[in-house]
């Protein structure tokens, strides 16, 4: 499985848009330099950041961009939602990005090509390696993988794809 840019992520049923579990208080810590839609972070507020390595649980990225002109868009749906966008430390003030997060619990669905690995631009190629139906999948280094932590887990419930045609997958979280 091979994605093109940033992760993208579609919000099927993420219960945080209804219970209102989104946080977007903290900046990232200064080792991120990018963050894409679909990644997973700490939101660790005795540090006084998000990262990949603190304590709490492993909480979702998703940065709404909406891009209203044509000449502007990223890959994606068609009103250039939820793809082909990251937030990267260079375009920000002093490099302090602030994403907002949504907490996941037991039974939520999203679809999302932002697996395995990372990207650090909007045009490079990602192997994700092989995903298929059934395999489960937790963080590792900020991304869901097969040889993850185990502190959260999410079931491959559908191989997709995503609006843009690009390969996806079809998440729900099971633990």
């Amino acid at each position: 499985m091979k994605r093109i840019g940033f992760g993208q992520v579609e919000p099927n049923h993420l219960s945080a848009q209804r219970n209102g579990k989104i946080y977007a208080q903290l900046p990232a810590h200064s080792d991120l330099k990018v963050l894409e839609n679909g990644m997973f972070v700490k939101y660790d507020y005795a540090a006084g950041n998000v990262n990949l390595t603190g304590d709490g649980e492993w909480m979702l990225v998703l940065n709404e961009v909406k891009l209203y002109d044509d000449a502007h868009r990223y890959y994606g749906d068609s009103n250039g939602m939820y793809a082909g966008y990251a937030m990267e430390a260079k375009n920000f003030m002093h490099g302090e990005m602030v994403p907002r997060v949504f907490k996941t619990d037991v039974g939520d669905i999203y679809t999302t090509n932002c697996l395995v690995a990372g990207n650090t631009n909007g045009s490079a190629e990602v192997d994700m390696g092989e995903i298929a139906l059934n395999d489960e999948l937790s963080p590792k280094n900020g991304y869901l993988a097969k040889d993850g932590d185990g502190s959260i887990v999410w079931k491959v419930v559908k191989v997709y794809t995503m609006p843009d045609g690009q390969e996806g997958v079809k998440l729900q979280r099971i633990k």
